[in-house]
């Protein structure tokens, strides 16, 4: 039997917890039309059902959480129960939209069934069409939902032959043989103990190396879980969520990254720190230090892991809403992102998400769960940055335009934040709770305005002198930075002499809030 890991298993932890969270991650993808009937959708999802095993599973607990829940084969998968089509009411706008996605993604998947959905999005401006994939975050993380595009659609207008469908579903398991399974998993878990000790006693050193960084690192994560500043935008969640959008080019945020001297990363999270700042001012809050903090999940995936899972670490950056200046912002995202990748928090994440061969399912998620039961206050957004596929992508034919991502928010977090890279665009996917954050679109609006500020306030290299003289030859080679004379990476940088305070300043300006929601409705297949 193929187990959950307690990383995926968690995810079902968060909605047996909390009744009005759905952890389902999802995307639009926007195509150009004419869209497909419903005939020709499911027949073309029909022939690429082998290529994702999981769209023909159930997720089962084992009897007394003795093993994590396990994947069962469905024989029989109702393909119009998961395809299902709605159309965009007039005028068929950006907002529409944002409310259309915010009404799907606010349902939660039924766990009777697969544990995913694709929704066709008709009524698109220029007579477009879009496909919502809708997918539980235990299956997948995002960069494995990334592969679910090269898997689903075409890299050029001509599509790819069916897949042989060579299926052929398990028995489904009675609790006995759960049971009997799930001690056989102990067992295993006794075992891998055993060579884990035998592996430290006789390489020492190595084990002490390891033991001394993760100290180090469950150090740093524990001082990120001290409790924040009190503030509006962390409490409890209702059902109904809002979202909007931002969009900005790569070549931008790259070149604003090397104007700087810091990453893609710290620019996105410089970005969204300025969001927060304005809903504080906005909803006259003080924008005070140590008011938001947020957890950015960092993929640990080596090259030979494929499978469709969730392999994420964390950092837990403090956002720096206190500072005025966009660019002093940037400097400071740049130099607190820096210090948590030396301090090992992500290697300190990494242990304790494949801690699991080496303990018992339960004891593991009994932890879990006794940590979801007390209230959170120490995170107040969730921020991830994935890249998309790298070159164009087709859906029977026609090409798709841009994808937008959705981000759940859980745990009392009550807006989280998705960056999705394609086709030389980052869309910036903004998902808020819908009573207690009604101003999604300022917060999108913002990220926009704080891009732009940092973009103008790049400096400009200074020419040479019109009489310089060119520099003597030396004995380097000149085409391969030596070791000594190599620039260090970004992210060891503790400041770029480029990144100047002040530079960026400029005054901020109020904007209406628009409503980008509704309450939640189930859409009526069209």
């Amino acid at each position: 039997m193929e187990h959950l890991s307690p990383l995926d298993a968690s995810f079902l932890d968060m909605e047996d917890q909390d009744p009005h969270v759905s952890l389902a991650i999802a995307s639009l993808a926007v195509i150009d039309g004419p869209a497909p009937t419903h005939a020709e959708f499911v027949a073309a999802i029909r022939e690429r059902l082998p290529l994702v095993p999981r769209y023909r599973q159930t997720v089962r607990r084992v009897p007394f959480d003795l093993a994590g829940p396990v994947w069962v084969d469905q024989p029989d998968i109702d393909l119009d129960f998961h395809l299902r089509r709605v159309a965009l009411p007039a005028p068929g706008d950006e907002l529409t939209l944002c409310r259309t996605v915010a009404q799907l993604m606010s349902q939660r998947l039924d766990r009777d069934h697969p544990l995913w959905e694709y929704w066709v999005v008709e009524g698109l401006p220029e007579g477009r069409w879009a496909v919502l994939s809708k997918v539980h975050h235990c299956m997948l993380d995002g960069l494995s939902g990334n592969k679910l595009y090269q898997l689903m659609f075409d890299t050029s207008p001509e599509p790819r032959d069916a897949v042989p469908d060579t299926w052929d579903p398990g028995a489904v398991p009675e609790d006995a043989a759960l049971v009997g399974d799930a001690m056989g998993e102990l067992a295993h878990v006794a075992a891998n103990q055993v060579r884990l000790f035998t592996t430290a006693l006789r390489e020492p050193a190595r084990a002490s190396r390891y033991v001394a960084d993760l100290v180090v690192g469950l150090t740093a994560l524990a001082s990120a879980m001290i409790p924040l500043r009190p503030t509006s935008l962390l409490g409890p969640l209702g059902q109904a969520r809002r979202y909007a959008v931002a969009r900005v080019p790569v070549a931008e945020l790259v070149r604003i990254a090397k104007g700087f001297g810091v990453t893609v990363n710290d620019v996105v999270l410089a970005a969204v720190t300025g969001a927060f700042r304005a809903v504080l001012i906005e909803r006259g809050e003080p924008a005070a230090a140590n008011s938001v903090r947020t957890l950015v999940p960092v993929n640990v995936r080596r090259s030979h892991q494929t499978a469709l899972d969730n392999r994420v670490s964390m950092l837990l950056p403090t956002l720096p809403v206190e500072v005025d200046d966009p660019v002093e912002r940037l400097r400071v995202v740049h130099e607190r992102v820096a210090e948590l990748k030396g301090s090992h928090e992500i290697e300190a994440g990494a242990s304790l998400t494949t801690v699991a061969p080496y303990e018992p399912f339960a004891v593991l998620d009994a932890g879990v769960r006794l940590g979801l039961r007390l209230p959170q206050r120490a995170l107040t957004t969730v921020v991830t940055n994935v890249p998309g596929p790298p070159g164009p992508l087709f859906a029977f034919g026609r090409r798709i335009r841009e994808i937008l991502p959705w981000v759940p928010i859980a745990s009392r977090m009550r807006i989280g934040v998705s960056v999705f890279t394609f086709e030389g665009q980052a869309v910036f996917g903004v998902t808020t709770d819908f009573a207690s954050v009604p101003e999604s679109d300022l917060f999108a609006a913002v990220i926009a305005d704080e891009v732009a500020a940092l973009g103008a306030a790049v400096p400009v290299p200074e020419p040479p002198p019109p009489d310089a003289e060119p520099a003597p030859p030396t004995d380097r080679t000149p085409t391969a930075a030596t070791p000594t004379d190599a620039a260090p990476p970004a992210a060891a940088r503790t400041r770029s002499p480029a990144v100047r305070p002040g530079a960026g300043r400029r005054p901020r300006r109020a904007r209406p809030v628009k409503q980008s929601g509704e309450a939640p409705s189930r859409a009526n297949p069209a």
